[in-house]
């Protein structure tokens, strides 16, 4: 067996849940890839409806997956996924932090996290997963990881599993995975704490 990194192991826990025809989450479009490969994974009878607060971000996604009738480019907040989203998903992808090549100041905070990782669990199937790629090595990072992590943990075991991913002999805060997986249809709580 060989350990898979980080990336190649979220993508394959997507593989195992989205299938043609099912809609999905990619709460942060950032460069495109993670709505690319999400688009390949629902097909033309599925539908992938990308988050990004930067007009850059959405125009590189954009580029990268054309002119795709069943993808959903959205300028705005992954915290208004309730908005745009009516449907139940089969999963949904975060990758916290900044954009890459972008503005390092403009990053990803806690309480807009919170509040779209909520109304994705809230919408997910049973079997769904709710995927989180935490980077906390820059400023204001450490503050939204700490955030993410006591949040889920407080998640109710009935409902939901929650896997923890990272590697722990790496140095300078490597990012790590945190899956959320749906067990059971709950009567999702909003977070008395947003």
């Amino acid at each position: 067996m060989t350990l898979q990194r980080l990336l190649p192991f979220t993508k394959s826990l997507l593989e195992q849940v989205v299938h043609p025809g099912d809609i999905v989450v990619d709460a942060t479009a950032g460069n495109g890839h993670d709505t690319q490969f999400l688009a390949g994974l629902t097909g033309d009878t599925g539908k992938v409806y990308a988050f990004d607060i930067q007009q850059q971000a959405v125009e590189a996604t954009r580029k990268r997956v054309g002119a795709s009738p069943h993808v959903e480019l959205i300028h705005d907040s992954h915290a208004k996924i309730d908005h745009y989203v009516k449907e139940s998903i089969s999963a949904a992808v975060f990758n916290l932090g900044y954009l890459p090549k972008g503005d390092h100041a403009i990053i990803t905070t806690a309480v807009s996290t919170l509040q779209a990782i909520g109304q994705c669990l809230e919408r997910s199937k049973v079997g769904g997963l709710v995927l989180v790629v935490i980077y906390s090595g820059h400023k204001g990072g450490s503050g939204e990881r700490d955030a993410v992590m006591e949040y889920v943990k407080e998640l109710p075991q009935a409902q939901f599993d929650v896997l923890k991913y990272e590697f722990i002999n790496k140095k300078h805060e490597p990012p790590f995975l945190v899956a959320i997986e749906k067990k059971k249809q709950h009567s999702f709580q909003k977070d008395s704490r947003l």
